[in-house]
């Protein structure tokens, strides 16, 4: 089961309260601002700051 569109649309970065979007893999959030993937586990979006994935 994917992520609902209806919650993706009320998401946002919690560092910085900007968008996020979804992967093409389907497998976490991304914040281009900031920069930070938030993993998306068992269909629940992992929101937090200290578990996010620094991007290059």
């Amino acid at each position: 089961m994917a992520i609902d569109k209806e919650l993706l649309d009320i998401l946002a970065c919690p560092k910085c309260k900007g968008d996020i979007y979804l992967t093409k893999e389907g497998n976490g959030l991304i914040c281009d601002k900031c920069k930070l993937k938030y993993e998306i586990k068992d269909d629940i979006p992992i929101m937090l700051i200290d578990e996010a994935i620094k991007l290059n």
